[in-house]
């Protein structure tokens, strides 16, 4: 008898996967718990891992297919007669072919290129003066024709945008379709989904250059100096660490740094859990795993997900002086560094207005450069 291997739902925001490698053949006696094959999910690499005893069957499904969560990746079969019983079974080697990059002629529609592009809410429709605001800010027309019975509220002019995210091509040169990675589709819908967060930024030069010294002069990450002295800011500052729901305001108890990382898949976020009250060297050690898993995208959910506060450091590159960044869903704030002018440089706090005004920004930023010259000074 053959039993499914299903695509596993790995992530909560997993939909689907891409399989990448499988380490069994056809025919292969497989054991509970073994890992069979990889698949890449939104955000790395995973195993997936046989669920029964037995021998690989097929049809499995061919190495670079996407498939939804719960479709059948392959089989196992109870004898290695029932796995080998199948000509027609796809090998474990054998790569699908990517659909080939099909060339559209400019005059190609919006919609075969980019999808549906959806009606714009309707002129003379009510809206509230918070939802023309953000209209305007999103580039939503709201006086494309169509029924007048409706009030707009910010959420349908967020859904409106997210569905109108798309660019019209038919009008440039021709040019080539290539499928998005998991990694960067979930990227694209979370960026889509803070289209309705109210936020404003405030900067400040900040005095890093002492600091990258103890780093340099440590063997240190000053990305772990640098998330600590935040968590120490933010346990002043405990507005910081939380998060708007349309309940209440969620008050976190432990703060969580998400720290950016360009890896070789795109930006990911490994997530340092407890920064204020852990100490310096479990940080650094801590820091040290979840760095190299990120560089070869063996992050599971829970080491990338879940952050509190967010921090973001383009120092390395020096003629960065100054960027700023989205605040991620379910945190208030995110703190973008650029380069060292000097002995100082330029921070920028991208903030959640629903539940920091700029107030409070300028306070969190007066107390970060006290603990980032109090970090710099201390001894170990």
């Amino acid at each position: 008898m053959k039993h499914p291997i299903a695509m596993p739902a790995l992530s909560d925001t997993m939909s689907n996967g891409r399989l990448v490698k499988w380490l069994k053949a056809i025919g292969d006696p497989v054991k509970h718990g073994e890992v069979i094959a990889e698949i890449e999910t939104d955000k790395a690499i995973m195993d997936v891992e046989a669920f029964r005893d037995g021998f690989l069957s097929g049809p499995l499904a061919p190495v670079d297919a996407q498939l939804p969560v719960g479709q059948a990746i392959g089989y196992t079969a109870d004898t290695r007669a029932e796995a080998t019983d199948g000509a027609g079974d796809a090998s474990p080697g054998t790569a699908a072919a990517p659909p080939a990059a099909a060339t559209v002629p400019a005059a190609a529609s919006a919609e075969a290129a980019a999808g549906v592009q959806p009606a714009a809410p309707a002129a003379g429709t009510r809206a509230s003066p918070y939802a023309r605001r953000l209209a305007q800010q999103l580039g939503v027309d709201l006086s494309q024709p169509g029924s007048t019975a409706v009030a707009l509220h910010a959420a349908d002019v967020v859904a409106a945008a997210r569905r109108s995210a798309y660019p019209d091509l038919k009008a440039g040169p021709p040019y080539q379709l290539e499928r998005n990675t998991s990694f960067r589709e979930a990227t694209a819908q979370a960026m889509v989904a803070t289209l309705g967060t109210p936020t404003f930024r405030v900067t400040a030069a900040l005095p890093l250059g002492p600091l990258i010294a103890r780093a340099k002069a440590g063997g240190r990450s000053l990305s772990v100096l640098l998330a600590r002295a935040c968590a120490q800011t933010i346990a002043e500052h405990p507005l910081f660490n939380a998060a708007y729901t349309p309940e209440g305001m969620a008050r976190r108890e432990r703060i969580d740094i998400g720290i950016a990382v360009d890896s070789p898949a795109g930006l990911i976020t490994p997530v340092l859990r407890d920064v204020a009250r852990r100490s310096p060297l479990a940080l650094f050690g801590d820091w040290r795993v979840l760095l190299e898993k990120a560089r070869t995208r063996r992050l599971t959910p829970v080491e990338y997900s879940g952050a509190t506060f967010y921090l973001s450091d383009l120092g390395v590159f020096p003629g960065v002086y100054s960027f700023e960044s989205i605040v991620p869903q379910g945190a208030a704030a995110l703190l973008s560094v650029g380069a060292v002018q000097g002995e100082k440089a330029l921070c920028t706090l991208n903030c959640d207005h629903r539940v920091v005004f700029g107030g409070d920004a300028a306070r969190f930023l007066e107390s970060l450069e006290r603990h980032i010259s109090e970090l710099a000074a201390a001894d170990g």
